[in-house]
């Protein structure tokens, strides 16, 4: 080896160990000063956890409670211990319908809902989930609450009623099928007389075609058609349908409706109780909404149509799709139910804010999108029937 090599090696050698004692030397520094901050600082330990019980308007079986856990599920995960969610079932604490009240009194620190569930203290709140729809499916429902101004009328409708919750908004639900029934509906004057069970401005929609309708929480549907309180129903979708046994007391199933075509959770909290938490946990609350409704509609999507399958191929169910006549009936009625509506400032700020938003977005979706249908139909002819 050359002189100036061996020169070379040696002052690579001095380098390499110099770098390495002042990175042992940084780290020894690093590690102090931790040391010295946890031990100053006591109080940001991570060892504390705050505890939230939450209850869901849903039963056991209902994979809307699986929903809510999803939901759940993601916070406690991300809080690393911080933070935790303790969830109850729809009833151990309080009935479904009075979810928001117990949250806003502080008996409960958070629910797992949808708004129409209180649209009895305002009609403005079905807006926020199952209101008229003007072109919107759900997803661009989601859009305008958090980019087309909907939560910002939202919390406007809760300070105004004096209501001490905080609310997010998940999971944007297929389109409600019109329920089931005694035989098939092929004309809207079948509606007329009918005992029928639905929640939120459909109630209004579906009185104005002529049914005598209850509104009932979910898990109370079918005792009612047992007792023959109503002869008919909708809740939201096949598999919950399937929980509460509605195909053993009915074997036709209708699907697609404008009753309720574009609905999503709404996730609250007690306000004194949130505006406490640290601003991280206040964000995992948040955004743990959001993650979970990506989940929730992909397992939606997944068993939804497996207990379609089971309910048309197993339970001997007839599974029509709603006429389009019966349709533009409903869409009718939407229009006569809404002049009454409009009266009222505030219902017709939302309403026009969502009109709005749903004629460009949905203007650009419905150009945009490709036939589905169309290849459905190309690659699985006659299966549709419709």
């Amino acid at each position: 080896m050359k002189k100036e090599d061996v020169k070379k090696n040696v002052v690579q050698e001095e380098e390499v160990k110099t770098g390495r004692r002042k990175f042992l030397k940084t780290a020894a520094a690093a590690a102090g000063a931790a040391t010295v901050a946890t031990i100053g600082f006591p109080m940001v330990s991570r060892a504390e956890t705050t505890i939230l019980k939450m209850q869901g308007a849903w039963g056991a079986k209902d994979i809307f409670n699986d929903y809510a856990t999803d939901y759940v599920k993601r916070v406690n995960e991300m809080a690393g211990g911080r933070l935790k969610i303790q969830y109850l079932i729809a009833g151990a604490v309080v009935k479904a319908f009075q979810v928001q009240d117990a949250v806003h009194k502080g008996v409960l620190d958070g629910g797992h809902q949808v708004s129409v569930y209180w649209y009895g203290k305002s009609k403005a709140a079905s807006l926020f989930g199952s209101g008229p729809v003007f072109g919107q499916n759900a997803h661009m429902g989601l859009a305008w609450m958090y980019y087309g101004g909907g939560i910002e009328l939202y919390n406007e409708l809760i300070a105004s009623l004096g209501i001490n919750t905080v609310g997010f908004f998940s999971m944007p639900m297929p389109t409600q099928p019109l329920g089931w029934f005694k035989e098939p509906i092929t004309d809207a004057k079948q509606m007329v007389g009918l005992k029928y069970r639905t929640v939120g401005l459909a109630a209004d929609v579906m009185q104005e075609m002529g049914c005598k309708v209850t509104q009932l929480p979910g898990g109370e549907i079918v005792p009612a058609l047992e007792r023959g309180v109503i002869e008919a129903f909708e809740f939201n979708n096949p598999t919950s349908d399937r929980s509460f046994g509605a195909q053993d007391v009915s074997k036709v199933y209708m699907l697609g409706s404008y009753h309720q075509a574009a609905e999503y959770f709404e996730i609250i909290y007690n306000k004194t109780k949130f505006d406490a938490l640290d601003d991280e946990q206040k964000a995992i609350l948040k955004y743990a909404s959001e993650a979970a409704s990506s989940a929730n509609y992909w397992r939606g999507l997944d068993q939804y149509s497996k207990d379609l399958q089971w309910l048309k191929n197993d339970a001997g169910v007839k599974v029509y799709r709603t006429p389009v006549t019966v349709m533009e009936a409903q869409l009718a009625a939407w229009d006569k139910v809404m002049v009454e509506l409009m009266k009222d400032p505030f219902f017709a700020k939302v309403a026009d804010s969502q009109k709005a938003f749903s004629r460009r977005v949905a203007y650009y979706d419905l150009l945009n999108s490709a036939d589905y249908k169309l290849a459905y139909d190309h690659v699985f002819p006659g299966e549709l029937g419709f």
